[in-house]
């Protein structure tokens, strides 16, 4: 099994636990005024594995696999296949927890905030598959294409702008860092794949 496939069966049975027990799901959900009244910072990992309900848990699981098949196969071949597997785990615990750091600043003397997803991570595998291959296409809703490169701007835009109206239930701060995350560490590990990311944008220029 894929280490991608084994993340999703892992989200897949934490959350499905966690409908059944709302005691465990309090326990791990991220809540930064427990972080820090409480020391809990364990919530910035745990909160990760926890979905809302199955729209959720459907679409961050689609996107890990579709995204995160592509970014594990490729560390595998760069770093050989146990070095390979690790920093993809790395990569996506790391998205996980750093995504969360703004949304801790900006919520840690609100009570009564919550939130959880693995969306942060998921933005992270995302955006550093787009930064290694940016003129792939993406489909959404199966019909609407773009090269990845596009989306992932648009993305970010909606996501920045989302985040300051603060108007829904979404953590867009987690969507817009954990995307961030992606670009620097899937450069940082990769050295050459920003001169790759700029020579495939050159290539595809309409002039």
């Amino acid at each position: 099994m894929s280490l991608t496939l084994a993340l999703i069966a892992f989200n897949v049975v934490i959350t499905m636990y966690a409908w059944r027990n709302q005691d465990f799901l309090e326990s791990w959900v991220f809540h930064p005024y427990s972080v820090k009244r409480n020391n809990q910072w364990y919530r910035f990992l745990t909160s990760g594995f926890l979905h809302a309900d199955w729209g959720h848990l459907f679409f961050n699981m689609f996107s890990l696999y579709f995204f995160g098949d592509a970014v594990e196969s490729l560390y595998k071949y760069y770093f050989g296949p146990q070095a390979g597997a690790l920093w993809f785990l790395a990569l996506f615990v790391i998205g996980v927890i750093l995504a969360d750091v703004p949304t801790y600043f900006k919520h840690k003397d609100d009570r009564n905030y919550h939130s959880l997803g693995a969306s942060g991570g998921v933005s992270t595998i995302i955006f550093a598959s787009i930064l290694y291959a940016p003129m792939n296409k993406i489909c959404l809703y199966g019909f609407i294409c773009l090269p990845g490169v596009v989306l992932g701007v648009l993305y970010l835009i909606y996501s920045y702008f989302e985040a300051k109206k603060n108007r829904d239930n979404v953590n867009h701060d987690a969507h817009f860092y954990g995307a961030l995350v992606g670009v620097i560490m899937g450069w940082i590990l990769v050295p050459e794949a920003g001169r790759g990311f700029i020579s495939q944008l050159l290539q595809n220029l309409p002039f």
